[in-house]
């Protein structure tokens, strides 16, 4: 039994009539009492009773008439909200964003894309790069924003920003006025950096390693402006990148170009290649595909 047969039940049901029911699904009507037919005999009752040209449902009739109208009444709705959903009318989307991209990026893309579409929903997760990445694997998150490169495979990617880091210290710091600065210049500093789960801070301790040294951590936070405020307090250097330099007071904190070496900080927003993407979260790849670059002009 499928849809098709229960619609045609109950078409006949309601005109009490083969030939009107024919007339109304615009079919013949052999092919809708061969139906009827098939249906009584896949179920082992008798749907009708045949009056002469009259026709009544029968007791069995009737019980499966009232569940084939609550059936086709859930397959409408079922299409129904497909519908909304290929319309992107409906839809929820999980994005995780790490804390320092998320207030620089994108909040206007985030406002536009609900104006364009304002029936679907979007959770936010604040996490770092690294925790992001592990979650869009695991299938928790939908799409998330990276640091490049990914530290798995199997993901799809697109950049929209690359930057450099640069040096934050206090204005009366023995580099405060120096043009640039060099990695290895910073053996004797003491470093704020973002904590283990941000990618920054692999990245940063790496670096110092190339260039022959480890970096003495006095401080580990989530949130940048703790950082510059801790630089501003004269407790340690930080390396930020341009973006979140543009937000911090100049008046407290010298920012200073960093060389030898020149520090990428490239970001990207990642999904699953291999896993199911709704409608909605392939609108927000594509949207923001479009989008963040123009946003990041206007920043």
């Amino acid at each position: 039994m499928d849809i098709r047969q229960l619609q045609y039940l109950v078409e006949v049901a309601r005109l009490k009539s083969f030939t009107k029911a024919a007339e109304s699904l615009f079919i013949t009507q052999p092919t809708i009492s061969k139906t009827i037919r098939l249906m009584e005999e896949e179920l082992g009752v008798q749907l009708f009773d045949r009056l002469g040209k009259r026709i009544e449902l029968t007791d069995a009739g009737k019980i499966i008439v009232e569940q084939a109208h609550t059936i086709l009444t859930s397959f409408q709705n079922l299409s129904a909200e497909l519908d909304d959903l290929r319309n992107l009318k409906r839809g929820h989307i999980r994005i995780g964003l790490p804390p320092m991209v998320g207030s620089s990026f994108f909040p206007k893309v985030i406002g536009q894309f609900h104006q364009r579409y304002p029936d679907i929903t979007i959770q936010l997760f604040e996490d770092g790069a690294k925790k992001v990445e592990v979650d869009v694997a695991a299938g928790t998150l939908d799409v998330g924003v990276v640091v490049l490169p990914t530290l798995g495979e199997g993901f799809g990617c697109f950049p929209f920003v690359e930057e450099r880091l640069k040096l934050l210290v206090h204005p009366s710091h023995w580099l405060a006025k120096q043009r640039e600065v060099g990695l290895a210049e910073l053996v004797q500093e003491s470093f704020v950096l973002f904590r283990e789960d941000f990618m920054l801070h692999d990245r940063i301790i790496t670096e110092c390693a190339k260039v022959g040294f480890q970096p003495r951590v006095i401080y580990e936070s989530s949130q940048w402006d703790l950082i510059s405020e801790m630089v501003g307090a004269g407790l340690g250097v930080a390396l930020l990148p341009e973006t979140i330099c543009r937000e911090v007071d100049p008046e407290r904190v010298s920012i200073i170009p960093l060389v030898d070496p020149v520090i990428p900080w490239k970001l990207g927003m990642i999904w699953r290649e291999d896993r199911y993407l709704s409608f909605a979260a392939r609108e927000w790849i594509r949207f923001a595909r479009e989008v963040l670059p123009l946003a990041h002009g206007n920043i």
